[in-house]
C-alpha cells in the first residue's frame, strides 16, 4: 500500500481525485481502489518542545538559566490536532511505500518529514519515501506529478534548511524574549518584550525609519545647467558633472551642497568655447519583466489596488485551492522549468476565457517568443506563480480575485511579446575643463510595455525626453551661451507601506553596514520567507 501524506485536507482531496476510483472516505484518510491512501496533516502536528518540556525549573524565568540550548531537541504533538496524528502513525506501519506531499517549499518538506520520522516509520522505508511535487491542483497537473515521483531523500536539504529555520526561532526568540523581559522588568516595565528572529529586525526598520523622518533636516543641493550652441547655430543643455575633486563639496548621494563651488562654475563657463568629447549613440533593449514570486505579486497588488500583503496572499490561495487557476502561490521563485513550455497553449486558452481582459492582449502575443523566464538552473523546489489550464473557475471569482488573476494572466503573457526597445543618446561635452552631459532617449518599439497601464506607461515615458540632440562630432566646437543654477532641496524618506516594506525584506542586505553580512544577505532571498512575511 501507498501512503501519501498531504499538508493540509485541500491539497489530500485534489490528490485522492487523481487517483483511481471510487473513493471512499475514512476517518482522517481517504483510499482509492487500487489501495492507495492519501491521508493529510492540518499544516504542523508538531511544535518543538518547550524549555519546562526539559527541565521543570525553566518554568521559573531566571536570568542565571539563559541561554537555554537543548541537548536533545524534542518535538511533541499539537494538543487540538493529535486524532490526526494518530490515524497518520498507524496508517504509517502499514505502508509499503510512503510519499512526502508536502506543500513544494521548505516548511512542506520538513511539516511531512518530521511527522514521517516521528510516528516511528522504520529506518527501510524512511530511506526509500517519495516526493510528490504538486504545484497546479488541477487533476490532469496531479496525475502528472503522481506519475513522476521522486526520491524524498533528495529533499533532505531543504528539510534541514527549514529544521535549522526553525531551531534559530526558538534558540533567538525563546532566549532573547525572557532576557530583555526580566532586563524590562528591573526598569519597572511588567510586559512581556517579545523577540523575534525576524519580527525584531522588522520592527527595527520601522522604528529607524520614523527617526529619520522625525529628525530630518531638509538642505539644499546645487546643479549647473550648460545652455550651448553649435556652431550652425542648434541650441541644446548639458548638466554638468562634478569631478572627484568637488567630493569635498557633495553629500553621501553626490550632490553638490555648495552654492558658491556651483556660481563659481558658472562665471567659468558664461560665454566661453567647449568642445565635444564623446557623442554615445546606443540602442537598448528591457526584456519583458520576470514571472511573480509571492513578494513581487504583493507588492505589485499593494501598489495597484491597496492591498495589504495578507489580502493578497489570502486571494492567492483561494485562486489555488478552491479555483485551482493559478500554481503555487507561496513561491520565492520567478522563473519556469523548460518542460513548462509544452503547456503554453493550454495555459494561454485558459486564459483567454477565465478573463476577457486579458484575452484582448492576447490575440497580439507571440507564443514563439522563449524569453528568460525559462530557465531549469533557476527553479528549485518550485517556480514562479503562472495561470493553470484551467478554463473556468469554481463559482464566479471575486473582484479580488479577477484583479489577481489578472496580474498572474498579464505576466506571464508579457512573456510572449517583444522587447521593449528605445534608443540611448548622449553628448558629453567640455567647457573650461567642467564636463557636461546631454542626455536623449527615444522609444522604437514599445513591445511589452503595450500591456501594462497608462500610468505605468507614463512614468516609464516620463524617462525619456522629448528634446532632439544636434548631431554632432567628436571634437567640434560649440559655444556656452550662459550656465543656470537650479537649487534643489532634500526630501524626507517616505513611511513604509505594505509595498515598501515587502521590498526592504526583500532586499535586506542594502540596510546592512557589515561588508560580509551584507554579502550573505544579498546572496539569500531576504528577511522571512515567502509564505512567512505577509503576517
Amino acid at each position: 500500500m501507498r501512503l501519501f501524506i498531504a499538508e493540509k485536507p485541500s491539497l489530500a482531496r485534489a490528490l485522492a481525485e487523481a487517483l483511481p476510483k471510487p473513493l471512499k472516505k475514512k476517518d482522517g484518510y481517504i483510499e482509492a481502489t487500487n489501495g492507495d491512501i492519501v491521508t493529510w496533516c492540518i499544516g504542523h502536528l508538531l511544535e518543538q518542545a518547550s524549555p519546562e518540556f526539559y527541565d521543570e525549573k525553566y518554568k521559573k524565568w531566571v536570568i542565571q538559566d539563559l541561554p537555554i540550548i537543548p541537548t536533545q531537541w524534542q518535538l511533541k504533538p499539537k494538543s487540538q490536532t493529535k486524532k490526526q496524528l494518530t490515524v497518520i502513525k498507524k496508517l504509517i506501519k502499514q505502508a509499503n511505500i510512503i510519499i512526502n506531499a508536502g506543500d513544494v517549499d521548505r516548511e512542506g518538506q520538513i511539516l511531512v518529514d518530521e511527522v514521517i520520522n516521528y510516528c516511528g516509520a522504520t529506518k527501510s522505508k524512511i530511506t526509500n519515501a517519495l516526493r510528490c511535487l504538486i504545484s497546479d491542483m488541477n487533476e490532469a497537473a496531479v496525475k502528472k506529478a503522481v506519475n513522476n515521483l521522486k526520491p524524498n531523500k533528495d529533499y533532505i536539504p531543504l528539510a534541514v534548511s527549514a529544521l535549522a529555520r526553525a531551531r534559530a526561532d526558538w534558540l533567538y526568540g525563546l532566549n532573547m524574549t525572557r532576557l530583555c523581559t526580566l532586563q524590562g522588568q528591573k526598569s519597572g516595565y511588567q510586559g512581556v518584550l517579545s523577540i523575534g528572529r525576524v519580527q525584531t529586525p522588522i520592527l527595527g526598520l520601522i522604528v529607524n525609519r520614523d527617526i529619520e523622518i522625525k529628525n530630518f533636516v531638509s538642505k539644499s543641493f546645487y546643479e549647473v545647467i550648460a545652455n550651448l550652441e553649435t556652431e550652425q547655430g542648434i541650441k541644446y543643455q548639458g548638466k554638468w558633472k562634478p569631478s572627484a575633486a568637488c567630493e569635498p563639496y557633495m553629500d553621501n548621494e553626490n550632490r553638490v551642497v555648495s552654492k558658491p563651488l556651483a556660481m563659481n562654475v558658472i562665471e567659468r563657463i558664461n560665454g566661453q568655447s567647449g568642445k565635444v568629447v564623446k557623442v554615445i549613440e546606443d540602442k537598448k533593449k528591457q526584456q519583458a519583466p520576470l514571472l511573480f514570486s509571492l513578494s513581487a505579486l504583493q507588492i505589485l497588488a499593494a501598489k495597484a489596488f491597496g492591498m495589504s500583503a495578507k489580502k493578497t496572499l489570502d486571494v492567492c490561495q483561494q485562486l489555488y485551492e478552491k479555483h485551482k487557476l493559478i500554481t503555487y502561490p507561496r513561491s520565492d521563485c520567478q522563473y519556469l522549468p523548460t518542460e513548462h513550455l509544452n503547456d503554453v497553449q493550454s495555459v494561454i486558452k485558459a486564459i483567454s476565457t477565465v478573463s476577457s481582459k486579458s484575452s484582448n492582449i492576447i490575440k497580439d502575443a507571440d507564443l514563439s517568443i522563449k524569453s528568460r523566464v525559462w530557465n531549469d538552473s533557476k527553479v528549485g523546489a518550485h517556480h514562479a506563480i503562472i495561470p493553470t489550464a484551467r478554463n473556468k473557475a469554481t463559482g464566479s471569482l471575486s473582484t479580488d480575485e479577477q484583479n489577481i488573476y489578472e496580474l498572474v494572466a498579464r505576466q506571464y503573457i508579457a512573456q510572449f511579446y517583444p522587447a521593449f526597445e528605445f534608443l540611448d543618446k548622449q553628448i558629453h561635452t567640455e567647457i573650461s575643463a567642467g564636463l557636461f552631459i546631454s542626455k536623449q532617449k527615444d522609444i522604437a518599439i514599445n513591445g511589452w510595455k503595450d500591456l501594462f497601464p497608462t500610468s505605468v506607461k507614463n512614468k516609464a515615458a516620463s524617462e525619456f525626453s522629448s528634446i532632439n540632440l544636434p548631431n554632432v562630432k567628436v571634437g567640434e566646437l560649440v559655444q556656452c551661451l550662459k550656465g543656470d543654477l537650479i537649487e534643489k532641496n532634500t526630501t524626507p524618506p517616505k513611511y513604509f507601506t505594505d509595498a515598501t516594506l515587502l521590498g526592504a525584506l526583500t532586499g535586506i542586505s542594502r540596510f546592512v553596514t557589515d561588508a560580509a553580512i551584507k554579502k550573505a544577505l544579498r546572496e539569500t532571498d531576504g528577511l522571512g520567507t515567502e509564505a512567512t512575511r505577509a503576517g
